[in-house]
This record gives C-alpha cells, structure tokens and sequence, in this order.
C-alpha cells in the first residue's frame, strides 16, 4: 500500500491519544482535515483536568490549522485556569509557530 493510499485511508490522521494522569499524546498528520475534529476531542478530554501534558513527538506533517488547534487548546486552557503544556514539539510547528509571532501562547501558563 502506498502512503497516498494509506492516506486515502486515514492512516495518517491526526489522532489524541489519553495516556493517564492528565497526560496525552497527539499523533499523525495535523492540519486542516483534522483540526475541527481535534478541538472538540481534546475539549472533552481536557475537561476536568487541572493540568494536561500534551506530547507532540509523534505529529507528523502539521500546517497552520494544526497551529491554530494548539493556540485554542492553550486560550481555552487558561480559560478554565487550567495549564497546558506542550512536550518534544517538532521543530517545523515550533518554527511556524515563531514566524507567526504566537510561539509565547504556547508556553504553560501557570493556571
């Protein structure tokens, strides 16, 4: 099978995975196929928990929606006085997030 086919599939689709004790891992492509369904995933998710350690390292490829998701996920956060933290953040995300100048919207708040 070939990764178009496997993308055709959805093999490849962002996934959020609950690993226990407020901590989560999202995996896959993350971006615009995605992002809407990520959001209301990890809003039930999230929910009730104090603090979320969320890992990054195995997102693969991510574009602006992607970004977009994780900027919700931290204004969300810190509207609920809960703290958000983004681990292994893969370097193209943490570069897209710099040259859009919200790289700082990322960091845990302290909720």
């Amino acid at each position: 099978m070939t990764r178009l086919q496997r993308k055709a599939k959805g093999a490849d689709s962002g996934a959020l995975t609950a690993l226990g004790d407020g901590r989560f891992q999202l995996s896959g492509d993350v971006g615009f196929s995605d992002a809407a369904r990520l959001l209301v995933e990890g809003e039930a998710a999230f929910r009730g928990e104090a603090a979320v350690d969320l890992d990054l390292a195995r997102v693969g490829r991510v574009d602006s929606a992607g970004l977009a998701l994780l900027l919700e996920w931290s204004m969300s956060a810190r509207d609920a006085g809960r703290e958000i933290r983004y681990r292994n953040m893969p370097p193209s995300l943490a570069s897209l997030a710099g040259i859009s100048d919200v790289a700082e919207l990322l960091e845990p708040s302290g909720g």
